[in-house]
């Protein structure tokens, strides 16, 4: 049985939907509101899904049945995270380090970042994860140069 996570559950309750769509059992999601869990909660009920769990957890503090996860899906809390302006260095080493506990070992982290680029995420996982591949995302042009708004990767816990 493949254990998802999702985290954040704003873009997250599209991945929870996917996932349990295309018959994956074992779902859960995560936030640190108690509404966002209540609204998606009223998301999967009218998708009729009964295979997700949901649970309010604050990830950079987290539970410790938050663990043994096969993959784990980011759009969004690692870049909230850096946007904190109280500490947002340390709660980024925080959140590496849930993310290890939370991922069991050879476990995938998928990411999408609108505020980091592929090499600064690569700095940010380089200890305990390794990257498998970047994900095709839009790009523009401009000036001549092109590049992207947004960065896909997918790591693996090592």
């Amino acid at each position: 049985m493949l254990q998802c996570l999702t985290l954040e559950l704003e873009m997250g309750c599209f991945w929870l939907n996917w996932l349990a769509k295309l018959g994956y059992s074992d779902i859960t999601g995560i936030d640190y509101s108690p509404l966002a869990i209540q609204l998606s909660g009223r998301i999967i009920e009218k998708e009729g899904l009964s295979n997700i769990k949901l649970q309010v957890e604050d990830f950079l503090n987290p539970s410790p049945k938050l663990s043994g996860f096969h993959i784990c899906i980011d759009k969004g809390t690692f870049d909230a995270i850096s946007l904190n302006p109280d500490g947002a260095l340390e709660k980024r080493k925080q959140y590496v380090k849930s993310l290890f506990r939370a991922l069991q070992d050879k476990g995938f982290f998928l990411i999408t970042s609108c505020n980091w680029t592929k090499d600064e995420l690569l700095n940010e996982f380089s200890e305990g994860f390794e990257i498998l591949e970047e994900l095709p995302t839009p790009t523009f042009t401009f000036g001549g140069r092109s590049g992207n708004s947004v960065t896909a990767l997918v790591f693996q816990k090592k």
